[in-house]
């Protein structure tokens, strides 16, 4: 079983239920405690989803701005999106036991693509008496024949911790829990750096005592800027399930509402070598999966997965240890000069009109 395209998915819901300090949303000031004004019904969103439309089965990765699961519309769009046959991830911090509870209505045999991404905020946690409750809602998933995978974003306030969170994690889930990166992302931050006041080979030294293949691969493309020609919004896209808009990834200026004619082709082209990000910045997914060909055979399930302790099931490590240049094909020396033409002339058009918009707006000011 093949994936053909990876799709990342946004639900702008900020309603959560924890503050923690290293939120992207609390660091840019964006936490509005509000669930997502949803353009689109679960049923037209699927209806723009087909197989038959994107090219085959993909895997989406749905993630809120807050938590995932608070928007009602999540499992829906999840449920009807695996009962087409795709993939699908969820990120949440696994509190809101009754959505979970909610999974066992979906088919058994869709159940098998379904995959939780559960973000252990300890701290938070364990504040709010809910560290039992998110490890419960574990066990719950996994019964139910669900992938998972438990993962901790590094930063300061963790390490008088980190110890004692080693323990709860392999008592709880057989394994230490895999590490992310955290960015600070606040306002007047130019430069991307690490969340932390320690030194970088410091921080890696914190990362690296949990045994993380996710940590290693995120620190060896942390702010590695990328000169490959890149398949992002040919082999991947990021679209946000609010408004219906896809891009080709985050760098791309204009995106296209693909949810308001479902019956219109979606046109599928890669950035190429024009890529206006500093680097991949979720390089664990996009490259792990392949949006770039390189020589790296490590995979999107072998740096999250721990095998020993069976997060992933058969289906979803099987279908999540491929490559997506695997399920497509490479572009020709002529394709690759005409893609990246096109996307340059695109990129300085966007880029001359933000500059002209912003002189023009400074002008009104003063």
């Amino acid at each position: 079983m093949q994936i053909r395209r990876f799709f990342e998915c946004l639900i702008p819901v900020t309603v959560c239920n924890l503050k923690c300090s290293y939120c992207y949303v609390i660091q840019r000031d964006y936490r509005n405690m509000k669930l997502a004004n949803m353009k689109y019904s679960p049923e037209q969103i699927a209806q723009g989803l087909t197989k038959k439309r994107l090219g085959g089965i993909c895997y989406f990765s749905i993630c809120g701005a807050g938590e995932t699961l608070a928007q009602p519309e999540t499992l829906e769009i999840a449920k009807l999106l695996l009962h087409e046959g795709h993939f699908v991830n969820i990120t949440t911090n696994g509190t809101l036991t009754n959505r979970f509870k909610e999974i066992a209505n979906i088919d058994e045999d869709d159940r098998k693509r379904l995959h939780f991404s559960f973000s252990l905020h300890y701290i938070e946690l364990q504040r709010l008496s809910l560290l039992d409750k998110f490890f419960e809602n574990i066990k719950l998933v996994h019964e139910l024949g669900c992938s998972y995978m438990v993962q901790l974003n590094l930063c300061d306030e963790y390490i008088p911790y980190l110890d004692e969170i080693k323990r709860i994690c392999l008592e709880n889930v057989g394994a230490y829990p895999q590490i992310a990166a955290t960015r600070k992302e606040g306002p007047g931050i130019k430069d991307i750096q690490l969340h932390t006041s320690l030194s970088k080979g410091q921080y890696e030294e914190l990362g690296n005592s949990f045994n993380s293949e996710l940590f290693r691969y995120t620190m060896e493309n942390f702010n590695v800027e990328r000169k490959e020609f890149c398949y992002a919004g040919e082999r991947s896209g990021t679209l946000n399930l609010g408004t219906g808009i896809l891009t080709k990834c985050y760098a791309d200026p204009k995106g296209v509402d693909i949810f308001e004619d479902v019956r219109k082709p979606i046109k599928f082209e890669a950035m190429g070598h024009n890529c206006g990000c500093a680097y991949c910045l979720n390089s664990s997914h996009f490259m792990s999966l392949g949006v770039i060909d390189n020589d790296d055979r490590r995979t999107y399930a072998s740096i999250r997965d721990r095998e020993k302790a069976h997060w992933f099931n058969d289906t979803v490590k099987l279908a999540l240890n491929q490559k997506l240049w695997e399920s497509n094909k490479k572009y020709s020396s002529t394709e690759v000069a005409i893609t990246d033409l096109k996307q340059k002339i695109k990129m300085s058009y966007y880029k001359t009109r933000h500059r002209v918009g912003a002189f023009v707006k400074r002008g009104v000011k003063k």
